[in-house]
């Protein structure tokens, strides 16, 4: 998302698709839309993601988890550059930049047969990894006074802050579930704080892993 509103592209749309999520049946019809009469109950034609995602932003998320079929298909669209909505005759041009992720290797997955070589080739323009949260002890900082910030927002919550002690485990954890376990976390601390959010506020895992770590 940060990419996508540093770029010209920022004033279009940004499209997530959470491909691990996303049943083999359902891929053409979430990502290229479908006309009206293509299956039973599309009594309306409707709009793909590409199509929603025009002159913007695609982001295909946990790309790892698409199947040969899907992936084929995908591969036909980046190289063709349209789209045939399900149950279509006309090819619709789109004008579209993607970004991909995965928490899978996709090398290795090449190397099993399960990703495609080509469409690894058509993605693999420019990388970005990204190190585990763990490694990146700083940024526990900053997004814990973030999730601070927006949960207190979305809770109607006014925590004013994350006690030193309570950072100082925050920091020391290793955080196999990366931001979206420290998302949650903090999420759970703030609805169980008052004003500051301490130790006792944070789950058990969390305050035991530096006893445990010690032992």
């Amino acid at each position: 998302r940060a990419i996508h509103l540093l770029s010209p592209r920022r004033e279009k749309p940004f499209v997530p698709v959470d491909c691990a999520s996303l049943p083999e049946s359902l891929f053409e019809s979430e990502l290229f839309g479908y006309e009206r009469g293509a299956f039973t109950g599309a009594d309306v034609a409707k709009e793909g993601r590409f199509e929603q995602a025009e002159g913007g932003t695609l982001f295909l998320d946990e790309i790892g988890n698409l199947s040969p079929t899907a992936q084929a298909k995908l591969l036909r669209v980046l190289q063709e550059r349209e789209i045939t909505r399900l149950g279509g005759k006309r090819a619709i041009p789109i004008d579209v930049r993607i970004l991909a992720a995965t928490n899978q290797n996709l090398e290795d997955l090449l190397a099993k047969g399960l990703f495609r070589e080509d469409l690894f080739h058509r993605l693999d323009v420019f990388s970005i990894h990204l190190p585990p949260l763990r490694q990146r002890g700083d940024d526990v900082e900053l997004l814990s006074r973030f999730f601070l910030e927006r949960f207190n927002k979305e809770l109607g919550k006014k925590i004013r802050s994350v006690s030193d002690e309570a950072m100082r485990l925050l920091v020391g954890y290793p955080w196999p579930g990366n931001v979206r376990e420290l998302e949650n976390t903090l999420k759970g601390a703030i609805l169980l704080a008052d004003d500051v959010i301490f130790p006792e506020h944070l789950p058990e895992k969390v305050r035991g892993f530096e006893s445990e770590a010690i032992s």
